[in-house]
């Protein structure tokens, strides 16, 4: 029953959060609609398709993990139980965050939008300021420890290269 709660709160917080603010909210203010391309380099439009396309699965990717192995969501009202350290998460603390910038200036590139550009360092820079004031200190005196380890291995927005193992447990 707890896996089938986190999985429908998860997929609910998916279309309130990353949808809104990574395809209502450019929509809205694009409407998908083509400009030049950024410094009248069409190859940038193959680049912004690029972190859509990174962004996307990763998005997905994370927000499964809270629900199946963290047996919650991504919202703070109803956090995990377990600490996620698995997939993205081995590499960067902040996968959801990063793949909602990425789609965001994936978007900005492939509709040669700077309005969109502004967008992704503003919500960047919401994001940063709520990790550092809210959700560290929260999971740190949730998880103690074990978050410690792993805020030692893995950074909170540059990714690791080489996947961090979390050391096996009993």
């Amino acid at each position: 029953m707890q896996r089938v709660s986190a999985v429908l709160g998860s997929a609910l917080f998916f279309l309130v959060a990353p949808c809104v603010l990574a395809g209502l909210i450019p929509w809205s203010m694009t409407r998908w609609e083509f400009k030049p391309a950024f410094f009248g380099l069409e190859a940038a439009r193959s680049v912004g398709v690029l972190l859509i396309l990174v962004g996307l699965p990763g998005l997905v990717d994370s927000f499964a993990r809270f629900a199946l192995q963290g047996l919650g969501t991504p919202a703070p009202i109803a956090p995990t139980k377990n600490l996620v350290v698995t997939g993205l998460y081995r590499h960067v603390r902040n996968p959801i965050y990063l793949a909602v910038v990425a789609i965001i200036l994936g978007q900005a590139m492939l509709f040669g939008d700077w309005r969109l550009v502004l967008l992704g360092a503003l919500l960047w820079l919401a994001f940063h300021l709520f990790v550092v004031a809210y959700e560290e200190p929260t999971l740190q005196s949730t998880f103690g420890s074990e978050y410690e380890a792993y805020c030692a291995n893995v950074r909170r927005w540059i990714p690791r290269v080489i996947p961090w193992r979390a050391p096996q447990s009993g």
